[in-house]
């Protein structure tokens, strides 16, 4: 599998992302274990997934956040495209 390769002034944002993960997974007073085994993930991957990592797959990311009861959360990914809607607006001149 090929390594993903994020710019360093984007990881700080997978970073944050994975200690948004951590404290959900913290405040629902879940361990580790419980979450990856919920998840269907090893508690390794789990770990990667709180560090921010971007060599873990996206569904791996997903089953993290249904098990925290966040799958919704998911859905805000690329949600308010104003870049892609001023494109698109330009095409319909």
């Amino acid at each position: 599998m090929k390594k993903q390769v994020v710019l360093p002034k984007y990881i700080s944002l997978l970073e944050k992302m994975g200690e948004n993960i951590k404290l959900a997974r913290k405040r629902r007073k879940l361990t580790a274990i419980q979450v990856a085994e919920r998840a269907g993930i090893a508690r390794s991957t789990l770990h990667l997934i709180e560090k921010g990592d971007a060599s873990v797959a996206m569904g791996a990311y997903f089953n993290v956040l249904r098990v925290l009861g966040l799958q919704d959360d998911f859905l805000k990914l690329a949600e308010d495209d104003v870049f892609g809607r001023k494109l698109q607006d330009l095409e319909l001149l």
